[in-house]
Order: structure tokens, then sequence, then C-alpha cells
């Protein structure tokens, strides 16, 4: 891992070669992109250093407190044989153990940025240099600091045992972010070693699955995993795809179906050709996406960096008059009760629990996800989900399955139904939308010989132009014959009769006149009413968004009851409704799969792309249901109000934590109560917050969905 490259959990502009720290908050940095293999070489590395300093702090601690325990029984020379036990011992700890703490500190005072760890190695110094003067030079102190044999009190055991402490922090810490991460290493172990690729003579080789081209053949035995992303060309089977859909039964796959890389072939043979390898399949890409989603920073952060930012100047000047305070004005021996008290000040302040409190919920929350089929682009889509009143959806590859088939053509005078359908099929040839596909399988089934499409042009939302066997044509809806001047009145009735079957009509123009129209139906979705049904019973308002004619858009929105319904819509006019509906103060979401949805999933405060629909489609959305199955949205939902939730618990926790221990760390209380917080039990506060706010967060990986 020493050639990739780290960033910091908190500071995501901080890029480091190798491991290393954060130049701004001193933080770990860790690998942007997971190895399959766990590295624990860090963890192991602090855990042994831990181990270390606890066997040579445990003594330091029993050194200082058996003159507390023994009080007058102690001779001179045994006193000092146990404070040379507590130099000797805590000199490795504080000297070895923390130097690296002390750069990170120094650090961010040299980055105009003082971090956590600046106020760790200020108190270790502190105390460690006080215990020193107060060893090699008593006499400098004044006589009310001296004990019975001249001997001034010291804090080595506080120093050892902070750093010690912090040691132990830093270990969970790395261990709970390694356990993040295991969702990304389960995918990445899903992905195959090696394929059997056919050659062009029809004999077969086993090759390692970086050699496999676009366009090349392969052979996936029953038990094997798909290689890559392909399309079945030979054979039939049930595949697994549970590992990266959530979805537990195997799906059928036949000849034209596609196939996604690292699911699991269960009991046929299958021919496929490779469509896409390496970094395009939808493994690598659902990799990536959910490692730059657990990098990513959540808007309810910002409050945590604002504070942070001025925090540790903050605790400074709090040590500082703390001191101040305690040695003008405080009882004797005024000087130390300050300087107990400023340390205390600046090891339970801490920031650390504020630093963690969002990235480690984001964490857990994105590797989750991506477990269940929904991956998240970034925190702020985590943030936001939760906060969605209405959702758009798109009607083709959204609701219904997105795998229209071939109904009817009706003929105008003049034209043949074998004529129309060819032409209408030629053009579709060189659009990616499921309708097209749906008309061209309809034409090759009637064993039409296709011609060749020239000027091909793409109206998004309305249909297709293009120039085929010399003559212009025009597919697509009322909308298109529109807007390029065609009558098309003729075909208005049978157009609408099919429509009110839930079938898609539409118009083919050659040369100007309107030439037929093609039907061509898709059934909806299995699962998409029980989705709506959850998406109403969790307040949710839906509103149906497509460019299919209002007749057809009514109908299956009356099979799926839903009340808002808006037929016939350009992208532009997508686009519109869901700025509208966002004037209306609504908290919009965007569901679609093609690229005439791109427009609206981005203006839409959360988009969410179908996994079965375009990369423009993927690469606009903000959440991409790796299904596509509207289901997945009520799971997004559920995890997105788990891990907001539980990031307000972090943040509160630290806050709070922090506005009541600094205070008693200052020592506000002492004059009622006479309560004063030792530095170890602020040590173990501050290691308490941190190790609090992870176990939290750790809850997400487990919560019920």
């Amino acid at each position: 891992m020493m050639g990739s490259i780290y960033t910091c959990p908190m500071h995501h502009a901080v890029r480091h070669v190798g491991p290393g720290s954060c130049s701004i908050c001193g933080m770990a940095l860790e690998p942007m992109m997971p190895a399959d293999a766990e590295d624990d070489s860090a963890v192991r590395s602090v855990s042994r250093k831990f181990w270390i300093c606890a066997a040579l702090s445990v003594p330091v601690v029993a050194a200082a407190m058996l003159p507390h325990v023994f009080g007058s029984h102690f001779s001179l020379a045994t006193a000092r044989v146990l404070r040379a036990v507590e130099l000797l011992l805590s000199a490795p700890v504080v000297l070895w153990a923390a130097a690296d703490y002390y750069r990170r500190g120094w650090l961010g005072i040299a980055n105009r940025s003082p971090n956590m760890y600046t106020l760790i190695g200020l108190g270790v110094l502190i105390a460690y240099l006080y215990s020193l003067a107060a060893t090699f030079v008593p006499g400098a102190f004044p006589p009310e600091m001296r004990d019975q044999h001249g001997m001034v009190g010291v804090y080595f055991e506080v120093g050892a045992t902070i750093i010690t402490l912090v040691l132990l922090g830093e270990w969970l810490e790395l261990a709970a972010r390694g356990r993040t991460s295991v969702a990304i290493r389960q995918l990445l172990g899903l992905a195959p070693k090696s394929a059997r690729r056919i050659r062009s003579d029809g004999t077969e080789e086993d090759v390692p699955i970086e050699t496999l081209v676009v366009g090349e053949r392969v052979r996936v035995r029953p038990g094997e995993k798909i290689p890559v992303d392909g399309r079945v060309t030979e054979g039939r089977s049930a595949v697994d795809e549970s590992m990266l859909t959530g979805e537990p039964l195997p799906v059928d796959k036949r000849p034209g179906d596609p196939l996604i890389g690292a699911t699991i072939n269960t009991n046929g043979a299958l021919t496929m050709r490779a469509e896409k390898v390496g970094a395009a399949t939808m493994l690598a890409q659902i990799v990536q996406m959910v490692a730059a989603a657990q990098r990513s920073r959540a808007p309810m952060q910002r409050l945590a960096d604002v504070v942070a930012g001025w925090f540790v100047l903050a605790v400074i000047s709090v040590a500082a008059l703390t001191f101040l305070a305690w040695g003008l004005f405080g009882p004797e021996p005024g000087w130390v009760y300050g300087l107990i008290n400023a340390l205390s000040v600046l090891i339970i302040a801490c920031p650390c629990a504020l630093g963690l409190a969002t990235p480690m919920s984001i964490m857990v929350a994105t590797g989750r996800a991506a477990t269940q089929g929904v991956l998240f682009r970034d925190a702020a889509a985590i943030e936001l989900l939760c906060t969605i009143d209405t959702l758009v959806v798109d009607k083709t590859g959204t609701l219904t399955e997105g795998k229209p088939t071939f109904e009817r053509v009706i003929a105008a005078p003049g034209f043949s139904e074998d004529e129309v359908l060819r032409l209408a099929a030629t053009l579709d040839q060189g659009s990616e939308h499921p309708l097209a596909h749906a008309i061209v399988e309809g034409a090759r089934a009637r064993k039409l010989v296709l011609g060749k499409v020239e000027q091909f042009e793409s109206a998004a939302g309305i249909g297709v132009r293009g120039v085929v066997d010399g003559k212009r044509l025009a597919l697509g809806n009322t909308n298109l014959m529109d807007e390029d001047g065609i009558a098309w009145s003729s075909m208005r009735d049978a157009a609408e009769q099919l429509r009110q079957t839930g079938a898609s009509a539409m118009l083919l123009a050659v040369d100007g006149t309107i030439a037929g129209l093609l039907a061509v139906s898709d059934p909806i979705k299995a699962t998409t009413p029980e989705a709506l049904a959850a998406l109403r019973a969790d307040g949710i308002r839906v509103v149906m968004a497509t460019g299919d004619g209002w007749t057809t858009a009514r109908e299956i929105a009356r099979r799926l009851g839903i009340d808002d319904v808006v037929g016939e819509l350009k992208p532009a006019d997508k686009v519109a409704l869901v700025a509208r509906l966002q004037s209306e103060g609504r908290r919009v979401a965007m569901a679609g799969d093609g690229i005439n949805d791109a427009p609206a999933l981005a203006k839409a405060h959360v988009g969410i792309a179908m996994g079965t629909g375009t990369d423009v489609a993927m690469h606009a959305a903000h959440v991409t249901l790796v299904k596509g199955d509207l289901r997945a949205i009520a799971r997004a939902r559920t995890i997105s109000q788990q891990t907001v939730r539980n990031m307000r618990q972090n943040l509160a926790f630290a806050f709070v934590y922090n506005a009541l221990g600094v205070p008693i760390a200052a020592g506000v209380l002492f004059p009622w109560t006479g309560l004063l917080l030792s530095p170890l039990i602020a040590a173990l506060a501050m290691s308490f917050s941190s190790v609090s706010v992870v176990g939290n967060a750790l809850r997400l990986r487990t919560a019920s969905a």
C-alpha cells in the first residue's frame, strides 16, 4: 500500500503517497481505496506501542501512589528510589511513544491549525518538564510545595498515563475504521480472478480477468462467477445477484439479457459477450462510489468544523487563565493547583470526539447501504434523503420493467405495416431508449432486413429523427409531430385506443407525412405496488412524470393508485416540474433511469437513479439503486434517518461533554464542593468520549432496516 494515495478522514483535501498523518488535524491518513485484503499494520503498530506503554505506566502509577498510601513510613532513600523508578519508566513513554503526537501537534501549529495533538502534546510536555525541574532542582520551588523530605510533587505518572490512554483510543479508532471498510473489501473480494475465454477457433482457455477485452466471448459454467459485465449470447440459467442488489431470488437469464460481473451462475451453462471490463464494470463503479461516499463530508459536519477551528485556541486560552487564576487567587499551593487544573483542561477538551462524530457514522452507513443495493454518492445525500416529502418518478424503467415488448403496427394509407416497422426499427437502431429496443426486436422477429440510418438525431424525451433510404424520418410522440409541423390527426383515434390499454403509441412520419403508429407495452414491475405503498405509508407524496401521452400515463397511474400524474413531458418540462414543487416548499426527490431524466435528477434535492438505467442518469443522481427496485428507496430512507439520528447523537455528546468537562476541569466547582479533576481522570474521560462516539456509530452496522 506504500504507493497508494492516502487521505485524511476529516480533511479530504490532504493527499499523501503512502501512510502518514494529516498536516491539519494530525489524524492518521487512510487509503482512498482500501485493498482487497485488510492492511492491519497501522493497528498492530499502535497496539504494540500501547502494550509497551501500559507495561511501563502501571508501575509508574504504583510508584506515584505508594507515598500517598503509606505516608511518613517512607524514608528519604525509599522516596528517591520511587522517584527514580517514575523518571526512568515514564521516559520511554513520554519521549519515544509520544514523539509522533508531538510532531502532529507541531504540524498543526506550523500550518496555523492547532489540533487535538497540540493539546495533548502541550499538556504532557508541561507535566513532564515540570516534573523534571521538581526532581533535579527542588530548591527552586517555594517551601510550601515541598514535603517532609524536601521533595516536590511530580506528575510523571500523568504524562505516561495520558499517552497510554491516547494510544488506546487511537487503537480502538483504527480498528473501528478497519471494520467500516469491510463492506468495500467484501465487494472487492467478489470479483473472480479468472475467466474461461472462447478463442476465435472455438477452443477455450482460462485467462486472468484483467486480460479480457470488450467484445470477447466467455463461457460461464454452473457455480462459477460472471467475470465481467456483458450480455448472454447462448444458454439459459438463473443468476444469483444478491451480493450486489440485495435481492435474494436468482434472476432468470436468456440470450440478450444483461449480466453483472461477480454475480453467480447457479444451474445452467452460459456463453456471454463482454461489454464492460476493468474499471468500467458495475462492481468497480460501486466500489468507487462507496469509497468516495465514505470520504465525503456531511453538511451537519460544517458546524463541528467551525467550532473545531477555534476550539483549540479557546482551550489553550482557558487553560492559561485557569493557571493564572489559581496561582494568583487560589488557596496554597495555588500555582500547583493551577498547573493541575490547566493540565486537566488541556486533556479533557481534546476535540477528537467532535472530529469523529459524523465521519464515523457516514463510513458505517455507506458500507451498510452498499450491501443492500443502495449507493450514496456522498454524505450530503444521506443527510438530505430523510427530509424528502415528495417523490417524482419517471414511468419507463422506473415504475415499469423498462423492457417493453412490441405489440402491433398500424399503417396509414399508402404504407404497409412491414414498411412502417422496418423504417422505424432502422431509425431506432441508434437509440438507447427501451421502447426503441422493443421496436428493433419486433422487426427482427418478423425477419425484416434493416437498413442504415444517417444523420441520426435524438430529441430527448420526445423521439428521434434521421434519414433512412434517402427518406427523412421522425419517430416519437405527438410533441415531436407538432414540433415538426406534421399532421397526425388521422391516427388520433387509433393511438388513443392503444393508450387506454396502457400501451405507448409512437407515430412515424416519412418526409413530413404521417406513415403509421407503433404500439409498445411495458409491464409494471411486480415490486412497484409494494414500493409505492411503503412510500405513501412513510408520508411521501408520489408524482408520476413521463414523456408518454396523457392517456397512457393516466392508465398506468390508475393501476398504481397514483393521483398526481403529468404526461407528454420533455426533459426541460421535468426540470420545471421539480422546480415548481420546490418553489411550493416541497423537499423533492426525482427517480428515473434515462438520459432524458438526468437534468431533473440533478435539479432535485435528491436524484435517485435506477442502476439498470443509463450511465448519464447515474452520474447525475445522488443515490443509485443497483437493482432498479423502488423498494430500495424505503430502505435508503431508513438508513438515512438512522444515520442522521446517529450523527446528531454523536455531535450532541461531543458538545455536551466539552461544555461540562472544561469548566469542571478548570475547577469552577471547587469553591462549593471542593471538587478538582485529576489529569488522570481527565485523560480517562477524553478517551471514553472518543470510544463512545465510535461505538455509537458502529451500532449502525446492525440497526434494523
